[in-house]
């Protein structure tokens, strides 16, 4: 779990050793874009920093057999790492899927207002 802007909650999952700086930062999930949005709709707070994702926790990550084709998924570059150098911030790091179909519209959601 991590914070950005002090504010919003973030899913980041730790998938290496301790002392080793890899993650995942989970930024959507079916039909929530946004990092901060997806933890807010999934009831996600920062109880569960540091615990396993496991049932037992209340976090984990089930696979339920659906697969996306690969030729589906795109590599992007990463998205707020400009601070970590022109390198880093290139780096194609960032994985969307696009819908069946089509390509996937760059444009976000309008706000209700």
């Amino acid at each position: 779990m991590s914070i950005c802007y002090g504010i919003h909650e973030m899913l980041n999952l730790v998938v290496g050793p301790p002392g080793w700086p890899s993650a995942v930062l989970i930024r959507g999930v079916e039909g929530i874009e946004g990092p901060g949005r997806v933890t807010k709709a999934l009831g996600i707070d920062r109880k569960l920093n540091g615990l396993p994702a496991t049932p037992e926790s209340g976090l984990w990550i089930e696979d339920r057999g659906p697969r996306v084709p690969p030729l589906r998924i795109r590599a992007t570059p990463r998205i707020g790492v400009a601070y970590a150098g022109e390198i880093w911030a290139g780096k194609l790091w960032r994985f969307i899927s696009e819908p069946a179909g089509g390509s996937r519209s760059r444009s976000r959601p309008r706000r209700q207002t």
